[in-house]
């Protein structure tokens, strides 16, 4: 049988989370566009909260706006939440002892571990996301011409070499350990939990990816405010010097500039898209988990 073969065996915790992914992105995509905007538009003269930009997207640039970087942005669903979800069950498996749940101290390392790892692979796809959302924002004659996630790339190596791809690669990782510290780790926790308390089936999933969708945001927002800070600077025409060395100077600028509440910049919309594509992320992986299984794999 097919769920048998060792390859898809190996292969299927990665291709399940690939889709799950996949699938929250393309229902969460015009939200993030509009958080990407919020947090570069922060603490200029252009700041508007998230109703204002919509509004002016809509006018300005139509519907198709919202789309922008969908390309770069299922391409890190495949690379990056395939990764980390996958290697989330590879090591819960590797952890688990039989007939006993997970402590939250376990499952806590495991996010961590397979976040950190997972984000390390995706950053590529993720830089060339920000850059195409970025480049949408300015005038049609200075526009880099990023038509998709392989142009973006491309330009990329041709202007930076290489390791351009892993710019801002410390706090997309340390953004990513965050998030599924938040959203794995309290997941897998709630599940324990609410199956103790006699909660099952739809409700259980529904209510633990509620839980775990919640932490992800407050967790990860002040990383991926960094992280998109640090992916958008580019050096000063005159010095050639970069704004922020690194992301603890980045840090402590934006607090030294705003305090801390400057990192929540965009919180509700961030909550409003984090949060829901958490709970369709890992909704969809519980569907597709059950699927394999109805259709032999």
């Amino acid at each position: 049988m097919a769920a048998d073969n060792p390859v898809w065996k190996a292969c299927k915790p990665f291709a399940t989370g690939s889709c799950a992914g996949m699938f929250a992105t393309c229902c969460i995509q015009p939200i993030d566009m509009v958080k990407v905007r919020i947090q570069l538009l922060a603490g200029t003269a252009e700041a508007a909260g998230p109703l204002s930009i919509v509004g002016s997207m809509l006018k300005s640039e139509g519907i198709g706006a919202f789309y922008t970087g969908l390309t770069a942005g299922l391409t890190r669903q495949v690379v990056y939440t395939g990764a980390r979800l996958g290697l989330f069950d590879q090591f819960t498996g590797m952890v688990k002892k039989p007939g006993q749940p997970l402590s939250f101290a376990e499952n806590a390392g495991c996010a961590l571990s397979a976040g950190g790892l997972a984000a390390l692979v995706g950053n590529p796809a993720d830089l060339a996301l920000i850059r195409m959302q970025a480049d949408s924002m300015k005038p049609v004659a200075e526009r880099a011409g990023y038509t998709n996630v392989f142009t973006t790339m491309g330009k990329i190596v041709a202007q930076d070499g290489a390791g351009g791809l892993m710019a801002g690669a410390a706090p997309t990782a340390t953004r990513a350990m965050a998030l599924n510290f938040g959203m794995l780790a309290f997941n897998a926790s709630a599940k324990d939990k609410l199956k103790e308390a006699g909660v099952t089936g739809s409700a259980q999933v529904f209510g633990a990816s509620a839980i775990a969708g919640f932490f992800a945001s407050f967790f990860s927002l002040p990383f991926d405010f960094v992280k998109t800070m640090m992916q958008k600077q580019k050096p000063d025409p005159e010095t050639g010097e970069m704004m922020y060395k690194s992301s603890i100077d980045c840090a402590m600028k934006i607090m030294a500039e705003g305090g801390p509440l400057r990192f929540y910049a965009g919180f509700p919309t961030f909550y409003v898209r984090i949060a829901p594509h958490a709970m369709l992320t890992l909704i969809a992986q519980d569907f597709i988990k059950n699927s394999w299984s109805k259709v032999g794999l």
